[in-house]
């Protein structure tokens, strides 16, 4: 053993040891040997080894072992333990620990019926508590929740023997831990004055008012180890009264170790008859200084440990949303002794603010608690808060301080996750109660307040600089966003929740602090000097610089702010709340307009690293939150009469004035892009039929359609052509069709097109069929990947639209569209430019294919068709993740949108399309993961399949129910049979997604079209299918599935019961491997002849287990054993 660990020992060598001590083990009687080396050894390695091969015969070899060796393995290994435990290092003493239970969880009770009673015993016997406590802590892991080396049979029995001594069992944890508290607390004869006058003190919190006990370390190790048994018990018990007051009392005694911080450390003359039988010798104090008769006192992580193991103990409770009747009365004490834990945490004394105290507390224990608090408010607060005995508003104004004082970001966020959750419920309870609303919302009102206050303030640099400065704003997360953007989205969550239950206070608490930040901002053009052709900010003081820098990061929050609660303006309260969303609107147009009058984005300042990006991003969020309120501006513009109207017109004439200066490639990209966005939404949500005739509007399509200017960054410039043609598409609200003026849209649609797609449009004179040439084919590439793109997003802009505005979009694209086909054989073999075409194309069919039309339709399918060869095909698909790899799924894509499509027009392309799925794409796939062509390739499948039922099957739905599914009357037999053989196919592989898409795909089609009921699929299929997926179960290859498999068994099992339970099973349990005759008939025996689908899935389950656990036996016994 000592060689094998060497790292002198060669690999060679390693496996030549492990040949040999495999062989060993295998050995009969090999056991005897390692027996004695356990007793007379003192290298870990050897122990190690030993105890691994007792492992191995207790779980893999016992059935084969003789019942008197058995009986010497028993009596033998705990005389071991008792002897060896304190010499042998822990991770040996856990191991000896764990073959023991192994042994228990065979054969207790029937062959080893003292193995809990010992444990027990060892648990009552001082000198030996913290052994039977770990022996305890392994039987609740190995037992209770057993791997599945067990039947389940033999699982359930187990359950129910532990169950049967679960009230023993705590009842001993409890007196333990009474036991400790009380010896080693310093009795005081009347409890220390409430924290809070007021405080209902009953009898649990005046057992929490108690001094802290103080234990030495032996006492502390110990009562570790109840804790962590508990732990752990919880997590399987069920919550009844078996879990008594006192042990719950017990457990937040412990749970204070937490939250006491010590700052002198009381100290006692041990008592020497204490009852673990062991005298204590004198300790020395933990400050070392001498003196003895005093036991070394715990140190804070000592302290802390306990707190967090309590905690845990709560938390299992906590989290089980099953409480039973007679159990709800422990929980309010449960919340009772919390709130007091809650108390303590957040009390304020002249040595300690709540944060200093906060901050000196172990980190883990704040995590358990603020656990504690959300699992209290999501799963539990319904029953609690209508109880008389739980201060329900006091707990808030608990919470609150708690919440404000964490010491970490992490800890602060979690807890405004609890307020979340709570305002969410709040939110949900007044909805359901219209009649009382009023008194619910009083009782709270304060809370929320105060909440909403300190949200805000938490935000502000003003208030928070010094932890605000902290929060990175530079990397990204899996969320694509910085710490500092998570910490704002998170606070204006919560302020957007108050505002949705007090919406007048929150907009008056919110609107005045946005005014005073923006009187500085437009203050702000008094400061500029022009010198020449410069501008420059006149702000150069250290400390002016650093209020403005702070005074503009909380106005571009503030804005965030006031766009988030846009939603709470419309609607039903458009009118109630007009005025002030009116205010905001307006003051907002104002704002942009004055920030691109003034350009203060160009300014040269004192300190441009930060106050260039500061003022950037004020007048980019006061765009965005403008473009917050487009659906109020929407609502406006539809109920506007007489003189609002020009109210109206200003606003929006504003709002674009705002935009256009800024839609220029000189402006920074994040100013000009929420420009662009702001001129979307106004163009296809508010649609202002007055919007073409604005000159700024003017401008924006001269600068679009004129060639010369320099482009815009093709973000922007996609979203400026988006609006423009929004502008002219898109049917004007409140107007009837005769008025929409679509004949000059048409004309103006057709004209600013043309001018967009002009270069592309040359290129089908310019390019003959040959391949071009490298210097050429750049800018040819360029042209396609600048313009496609563009018209692919004006396309998608419209898809949802009305017949008329789709008609003129095509009408406008068609010479494009043309082009584009005429263009894509020449580009097929560059995977890049084909990837931009087939997109452009798939949008085009998702969107356009009505208008196209069936000939042109025909054509552009029969192109791709024609183009995409086999060798084409599998060279693309053979470059995983390339473009070429792309080309394929969008292809697909295409023709799922095809076959899709309802009547008779593309019924002819169905055979070729079939051909092109299972002859070409198919054979390149079957073998490979492929897993994005695949996907794909399945969906194109299923599509066919379901919208082209009638292809394979003719007959009607009616005919099938009056004479009987046997009357199938079938076309494209080999198709549909090689479809099928494709899906099974895909149950043999791997990958997870593929095998979920087409269960549930074979799913859908049984419940729409009785797929398992036809008479092919149930004479030749169904049992192929059945055997499949069972397989899969068995091998455990994807775990995740198994409701989904055992459902899709169910329903092919279902379609014939009879046959399913007389002739497939007894053919299943035939043909599996592993297991002996005898096995067969008691797992055939198992499997009941249900047929619900509840009863069903246990007896899949069951097999599965039992058949898993007959092979794992028989498979570790030596040929020729004989089983017991």
């Amino acid at each position: 053993m000592t060689e094998f660990f060497h790292s002198c020992t060669t690999n060679e060598r390693k496996r030549e040891i492990e040949e040999l001590l495999n062989n060993f083990a295998q050995q009969t009687g090999a056991w005897r040997h390692c027996l004695f080396f356990l007793s007379h050894t003192q290298n870990e390695y050897v122990m190690m080894y030993s105890l691994t091969v007792f492992e191995n015969l207790v779980n893999r070899m016992w059935i084969g072992v003789a019942s008197q060796d058995k009986m010497e393995i028993r009596s033998c290994l705990p005389k071991l333990l008792l002897t060896q435990h304190k010499s042998v290092p822990y991770f040996i003493r856990n191991k000896l620990c764990k073959v023991i239970v192994d042994i228990g969880r065979q054969d207790w009770p029937m062959f080893y019926h003292d193995f809990f009673t010992n444990t027990l015993q060892l648990i009552q016997t001082p000198a030996l508590a913290s052994l039977g406590l770990i022996m305890l802590k392994t039987t609740s892991e190995e037992l209770a929740c057993p791997r599945e080396d067990l039947s389940v049979a033999r699982k359930d029995e187990l359950r129910k023997l532990l169950m049967e001594q679960v009230p023993t069992v705590l009842g001993l944890l409890t007196g333990i831990l009474e036991t400790y508290w009380d010896k080693h607390s310093i009795t005081a004869s009347t409890p220390p004055p409430s924290p809070t006058s007021g405080e209902s003190c009953d009898q649990y919190s005046k057992l929490l008012c108690q001094p802290m006990a103080s234990l030495d370390s032996d006492s502390h190790q110990l009562c570790c180890l109840v804790l962590e048994c508990l732990a752990h018990l919880f997590s399987w018990i069920p919550l009844s009264t078996s879990i008594t007051p006192t042990l719950l009392a017990s457990i937040f005694h412990f749970a204070r170790f937490g939250c006491d911080l010590r700052t002198k450390a009381k100290t006692f003359i041990a008592n020497s008859s204490s009852s673990n039988g062991q005298h204590h010798h004198p300790i020395t104090t933990s400050n070392g200084d001498g003196r003895t008769g005093h036991p070394a006192e715990m140190t804070k992580a000592e302290r802390a440990r306990l707190g967090v193991l309590a905690m845990t103990c709560v938390n299992e409770l906590v989290s089980k949303n099953c409480v039973p009747m007679d159990f709800e009365e422990y929980l309010l004490r449960m919340f009772q002794q919390t709130f007091f834990l809650l108390q303590r945490l957040t009390r304020e004394n002249n040595a300690h603010t709540v944060k200093t105290r906060l901050q000196e507390l172990d980190e883990s224990y704040l995590e358990k608690f603020t656990d504690f608090l959300r699992l209290f408010v999501s799963v539990h607060l319904r029953r609690i808060e209508s109880s008389p005995q739980f201060p329900i508003v006091e707990f808030l104004a608990l919470l609150f301080k708690y919440t404000f004082n964490q010491p970490t970001h992490e800890g602060y966020f979690a807890c405004l996750d609890i307020w979340s959750i709570f305002l969410d419920y709040l939110t949900t309870k007044i909805k359901s109660r219209l009649a009382d609303r009023e008194s619910v919302l009083n009782r709270y009102k304060d809370a929320l307040v105060l909440l909403l206050r300190e949200v805000l303030n938490r935000i502000q640099f003003r208030y928070n600089q010094a932890q605000l400065e902290e929060l990175d704003d530079e990397t990204l997360d899996d969320d694509q966003q910085t710490e500092w953007q998570k910490y704002l989205r998170q606070s204006l969550e919560v302020v957007a929740k108050v505002m949705e239950l007090l919406p007048s206070h929150a907009f008056t608490t919110l609107f005045p602090v946005l005014q005073e930040n923006l009187d500085v901002y437009m203050g702000l053009q008094q400061f500029i000097v022009t010198t020449g052709t410069s501008r420059r900010l006149n702000i150069s003081a250290e400390n002016d610089c650093r209020r403005l820098h702070c005074s503009l990061r909380d106005l571009s929050s503030q804005l965030q702010a006031v766009g988030r609660l846009a939603e709470h303006f419309i609607g039903e309260i458009f009118a109630a709340r007009f005025n002030d969303a009116l205010a905001v609107v307006e003051r907002l147009v104002e704002v942009t307009c004055y920030g691109s009058q003034t350009s203060l984005y160009d300014l040269e300042t004192a300190v441009p690293s930060v106050l260039k990006p500061d003022l950037i991003d004020v007048h980019a969020q006061a765009l965005a939150a403008l473009q917050a309120y487009s659906h109020w501006l929407a609502q406006f513009y539809s109920e506007v009469h007489g003189q609002s109207q020009s109210q109206f017109i200003n606003l929006i004439t504003s709002a674009i004035d705002a935009c256009s200066p800024l839609i220029t490639a000189k402006v920074p990209e994040k100013l000009l892009l929420s420009a662009c966005h702001l001129m979307v939404s106004l163009t296809s949500t508010v649609r202002p039929v007055f919007l073409v005739t604005l000159p700024a509007v003017r401008n924006i399509f001269n600068l679009i359609t004129d060639n010369q200017a320099r482009r815009l960054p093709q973000e922007a410039h996609m979203l400026v052509c988006r609006a423009l043609s929004n502008t002219l598409l898109l049917p004007w609200p409140n107007l009837p069709e005769s008025e929409q003026q679509w004949q000059s849209r048409s004309s103006n649609h057709a004209s600013l097109l043309a001018a967009l797609t002009r270069e592309y449009r040359i290129l089908r004179g310019t390019v003959n069929v040959t391949p071009p040439q490298p210097d050429n084919g750049q800018y040819l590439k360029l042209v396609i990947q600048q313009t496609l793109p563009v018209l692919r997003d004006i396309v998608d802009s419209i898809s949802g639209e009305s017949t008329k505005s789709r008609q003129i979009c095509y009408q406008s694209l068609q010479e494009s569209v043309q082009v584009s086909l005429s263009l894509f054989p020449v580009f097929i073999q560059q995977p890049d430019v084909t990837d931009e075409m087939l997109a452009f194309f798939l949008t085009l069919f998702q969107a356009l294919r009505v208008q196209m039309g069936v000939a042109f339709t025909g054509q552009i399918i029969h192109t791709f068709l024609s183009m995409f060869t086999r060798e084409q095909l599998a060279a693309s698909i053979l470059q995983e993740g390339s473009a070429g790899c792309r080309v394929v799924q969008k292809f697909l894509k295409i023709l799922q949108v095809v076959v899709q499509e309802p009547g008779q027009a593309f019924k002819p392309f169905l055979p070729s399309i079939l051909s092109l799925c299972m002859e070409q794409v198919y054979p390149v796939v079957a073998e490979r993961s492929s897993p994005d062509v695949k996907a794909e390739m399945f969906e194109l499948l299923y599509q066919i399949l379901h919208q082209n039922w009638r292809y394979f099957f003719k007959t009607s739905v009616l005919t099938t129910v009056q004479k009987g599914a046997s009357e199938d009357v079938m076309e494209n037999e080999a198709q549909f049979t090689a479809a099928m053989q494709a899906f099974g196919q895909s149950f043999l592989q791997s990958d997870i997604h593929i095998f979920k898409q087409n269960v549930s795909y074979l799913e859908s089609l049984n419940s729409k079209h009785k797929l398992y009921h036809r008479k092919l699929f149930r004479t030749s299929m169904l049992f192929h299918f059945i055997n499949v997926l069972l397989q899969v179960l068995l091998h455990k290859s994807h775990d995740l599935l198994q409701e989904e498999i055992t459902l899709a068994i169910y329903n092919m099992a279902s379609v014939d019961f009879d046959t399913f339970y007389s002739a497939f099973m007894p053919e299943f349990l035939n043909g599996c491997q592993g297991v002996d005759t005898n096995q067969r008939a008691v797992l055939a025996r198992n499997f009941k002849l249900e047929r619900d689908l509840p009863s069903f899935t246990q007896s899949v389950q069951r097999l599965v287990n039992d058949l898993r656990y007959y092979r794992l036996c028989n498979s570790s016994l030596p040929t020729g054993t004989i089983k017991l």
